[in-house]
């Protein structure tokens, strides 16, 4: 880390190892509060750092002024030039000290009453809404990229980061899942925003089942056990410019949610095939997906009704 890193941020302890580097949590010795940092090395341009990189970052700071409650917010950024052609970028965000993934492990049988994931999800939504309306698409939404306070607040990370960390190593299976995946992503398909809708029902369907809904091993096979639940979709719906033809899958039909998802209300069945679309221009968006009927029962002040519970949850 640069000199000023170390002079601002105390390293605590190591959180982890992601797909780009490893993740520490430290103290701002200003303040004294924790944050997250995460260095990223960038490959210099003829001119420095590029200016892709540059444009990423400065989108990155401008939302931390709308400080949008689901939202991690990123506090600071420092670099430090490791060579003539690489730049160190270290990523400075609020910590918060858990992941939905660990928050659904420690979960108790029979699991999330389903107020409480109906509140997560529109947690979620709202914060993936505010993204997608600031020209961000997230890319790798997984339980790992969304955090939950002890209070039960979520908040998105890692949005955003995709084109920063393009010139870093390939992704590397071991590290980058394909469990959450669209299948335009799994097809090397044109994509955008709707690619993080279908990340969103997969971690929908997650909540309920306390595993990954689709557990493939390769793209196709992934896209195998997506068409066992949605069917083989239609000549129509298969994209022009892959390389994986529809007739290299057997012909299947759709299956009721129910039979992945025992515990989803019909509503909520409902709104998962809407996420769960394999056409992504037939694929909710967000906002009308924040706005689905499945939502519009949620009873006032359930956040806080849930509240004590939720901290159980996360800190048993």
């Amino acid at each position: 880390m640069a000199m000023r890193v170390w002079e601002q941020y105390e390293p605590v302890a190591e959180i982890g190892i992601g797909a780009y580097g490893t993740v520490f949590k430290a103290r701002d010795l200003q303040s004294g509060k924790f944050v997250a940092l995460k260095n990223v090395r960038v490959q210099n341009s003829e001119n420095g750092l590029p200016l892709s990189t540059v444009r990423e970052v400065a989108l990155l700071k401008r939302l931390e002024h709308f400080d949008h409650p689901n939202i991690v917010r990123l506090m600071d950024v420092c670099t430090t030039t490791r060579t003539e052609r690489e730049t160190k970028v270290t990523l400075v965000f609020e910590h918060v000290d858990q992941d939905l993934k660990a928050y659904l492990e420690k979960t108790p049988p029979p699991g999330l009453p389903v107020e409480v994931i109906k509140d997560m999800m529109r947690q979620l939504l709202s914060g993936l809404d505010f993204l997608h309306s600031n020209c961000i698409v997230h890319r790798d939404l997984k339980p790992e990229n969304i955090l939950v306070t002890s209070s039960g607040q979520v908040k998105l990370a890692d949005f955003g980061l995709a084109r920063i960390y393009s010139c870093q190593m390939a992704l590397t299976p071991l590290v980058v899942t394909l469990w959450y995946r669209a299948p335009e992503v799994l097809l090397q398909s044109a994509y955008a925003t709707p690619v993080d809708l279908w990340s969103v029902g997969c971690i929908f369907a997650e909540m309920f089942r306390r595993k990954p809904l689709f557990c493939g091993i390769s793209e196709a096979d992934q896209l195998g056990k997506i068409f066992d639940l949605i069917g083989l979709p239609s000549e129509e719906d298969w994209p022009l410019d892959v390389s994986l033809p529809r007739c290299a899958f057997a012909a299947r039909s759709a299956q009721p949610v129910e039979k992945f998802v025992p515990e989803i209300e019909p509503l909520g069945a409902q709104l998962l095939l809407e996420m769960l679309t394999f056409n992504p221009c037939k694929r909710i968006c967000a906002f009308k997906a924040l706005h689905h009927q499945y939502f519009q029962d949620k009873s006032a002040g359930l956040h806080e009704k849930w509240e004590q519970r939720i901290f159980l949850y996360t800190y048993s």
